[in-house]
């Protein structure tokens, strides 16, 4: 099947530069966008460009204040944790920012085996780790039948108790026969960035014969994706590459195609900024830097025009920022990340061998950033309940906007929690995470609720795992 022909392109590049290029809003229009926006129904293409010409500060203030109240009150003071798990450092494509590309001879290039694959996940839950990202360059040596033994593999392992009990999959595109192949395999969401949605820049950037370098393919695969079958999808682009305000418009019109396609938008979007990364030359002259405060700024924009999708921050940012981040409206987190296959279990040095894809802003291991995590007043979550319970996709969706997906969410969170301060921390992280549980299980408001929440922390004490509603 000819995807292409099936599926249209929705990118109107010029449409999408000329709604940023008009005037700054007045303050009256600001107000009432941001009064819509309180209302947790997310907001339209020209509402979300309109706060995008917005450059006075204090009106930028104003927008974070909204989008700190947004996460909030959908989110809590929860946070999604999970690893990245990377299978090798072939590709056949020449991407200018990335390590891993074609023409960079200096790394020493490995796809990992199956028992290697097993090893990292080993060390992974060693960690206290129970959510994965399965990240599979593109090679021919990882064809659909590799990812499909990873999957089965990482999932397969047990240490001392302990499995990973959700595998997210970042991989290239491929074609619905393979989707519905990898639909079989019991994967969360898939995830494959569009790294930037202005074509000419996508073709500056994807240099030479690759798979890569096909901009249609790339932006129609959660369409494929999504016939196939898969429930949840995730998107994203690189900061850095383009006008980061016609980004955030072209991701909006990714999330409405797919919801006006599938009935359901993305679960989750990624916010990468370009970072160094050896043997790539554009991060030494990055075209579009995208500063903290507009890094602040697109956060909170894209969390108050879709509320219920989560939003996912990698260890490329320092700790610092990303814990001021997760107050704009972060709700997920990579943690302890290792971007070099092999790295878990070799040790960081042994690993280095391989070469990282990008060079890491934030290099705590778990236990760290869950203490730092706590001391802000944050709950670590490894909850993986929806996806086992089937509570994903539109069926997700459906819980999450009249806000009856948090009768999950707090209490499954406050159990993995437990569960990892019980089986993991180090004793003071472990003292301070009981103080904050106990807090929290006290603040519950519905009765029936906090008994449920009280009974079930006694028996994960008492040595029961895996509880969820």
């Amino acid at each position: 099947m000819d995807t292409n022909k099936k599926f249209k392109n929705f990118i109107d590049k010029d449409k999408l530069y000329a709604l940023i290029n008009r005037n700054a809003p007045t303050q009256q229009e600001l107000d009432t966008i941001l009064e819509r926006a309180l209302k947790l129904k997310g907001l339209d293409l020209e509402d979300v460009a309109t706060l995008l010409r917005v450059t006075d500060h204090e009106q930028i203030y104003q927008i974070m204040n909204v989008a700190k109240i947004v996460k909030n009150e959908i989110y809590g003071k929860r946070l999604v944790l999970f690893a990245p798990l990377y299978t090798g450092n072939r590709c056949v494509n020449n991407c200018v920012y990335c390590s891993f590309r074609r023409d960079n001879k200096t790394l020493v290039r490995k796809v990992l085996n199956m028992e290697q694959i097993a090893s990292e996940t080993r060390e992974l839950l060693r960690e206290g780790h129970k959510r994965i990202l399965l990240i599979c360059g593109e090679t021919p040596a990882n064809d659909i039948n590799y990812i499909c033994d990873a999957i089965r593999t990482t999932y397969a392992v047990n240490e001392n108790g302990h499995n990973v009990r959700r595998i997210n999959v970042e991989l290239a595109p491929m074609s619905i026969e393979d989707f519905k192949k990898l639909k079989q395999e019991k994967i969360g969401t898939y995830v494959c960035f569009q790294e930037t949605y202005d074509p000419d820049l996508y073709k500056e950037y994807h240099p030479g014969n690759t798979p890569k370098a096909d901009y249609l393919n790339r932006l129609l695969v959660m369409d494929r994706a999504m016939e196939a079958g898969i429930d949840d999808v995730g998107l994203g682009v690189l900061f850095g590459l383009a006008d980061y305000r016609f980004e955030i418009l072209a991701l909006m019109e990714h999330a409405k195609h797919l919801e006006d396609a599938f009935g359901c938008g993305p679960h989750t979007i990624s916010f990468p900024r370009i970072e160094p990364a050896e043997g790539a030359p554009l991060p030494e002259h990055i075209p579009h830097k995208v500063s903290d405060d507009d890094f602040k700024k697109i956060i909170a924009v894209i969390r108050i025009a879709l509320p219920y999708t989560g939003i996912i921050l990698s260890t490329r940012e320092t700790d610092e920022l990303r814990t001021e981040l997760f107050n704009y409206g972060i709700s997920q987190i990579s943690a302890g990340s290792r971007t070099n296959p092999g790295a878990y279990a070799k040790g960081e040095t042994e690993g280095h061998k391989t070469g990282s894809q990008f060079q890491l802003g934030d290099h705590r291991n778990l236990d760290e950033v869950i203490s730092s995590m706590i001391d802000s007043g944050y709950i670590p979550s490894f909850c993986t309940g929806c996806y086992r319970k089937g509570r994903v996709g539109q069926d997700f969706m459906d819980l999450a906007k009249p806000g009856l997906i948090k009768e999950y969410c707090m209490p499954n969170a406050l159990f993995t929690f437990r569960e990892y301060l019980n089986d993991f921390a180090t004793p003071e992280t472990k003292e301070k995470g009981f103080k904050l549980i106990k807090k929290l299980v006290e603040d519950i408001e519905k009765e029936k609720l906090k008994e449920v929440v009280k009974k079930n922390i006694v028996k994960i004490d008492e040595g029961e795992r895996d509880i969820y509603l």
